[in-house]
C-alpha cells in the first residue's frame, strides 16, 4: 500500500522543479497519484477495508486541493500536471 523510499526518491527526482525541490506542488501531487494508485489496487482484492478507504479519500482531497492552487497560479502547469498523470478534470 505504501510506496518505497526508492520510488519516491525516483518520482521526487522526476517531477523537481530544481534541485533538492521536495516539496514544490509537481512533487506533492506525483507522490499522491502513486500512492492513490496503490490503495485503488489494494481495493480490488480487499473491498471491505473502511479505514484504509478513509485514508484513500483524504489523500483524494488533498490532490485536488494542490490541483486547486497550481491552477490558480499557473493554468499551463495546471494542464501539464494533468497530462502526465493521466489525471481527468
Amino acid at each position: 500500500m505504501s510506496i518505497t523510499k526508492e520510488r519516491k526518491e525516483a518520482l521526487i527526482k522526476e517531477h523537481a522543479t530544481k534541485p533538492g525541490d521536495t516539496g514544490s506542488p509537481e512533487v506533492q501531487i506525483a507522490i499522491l497519484t502513486e500512492r492513490i494508485v496503490n490503495l485503488t489496487e489494494h481495493f480490488k482484492e480487499h473491498k471491505k477495508d473502511n479505514h484504509s478507504r478513509r485514508g484513500l479519500l483524504t489523500m483524494v482531497a488533498l490532490r485536488r486541493s494542490l490541483l486547486d492552487y497550481v491552477k490558480s497560479r499557473n493554468v499551463e502547469r495546471y494542464q501539464a500536471i494533468l497530462a502526465k498523470h493521466g489525471l481527468r478534470r
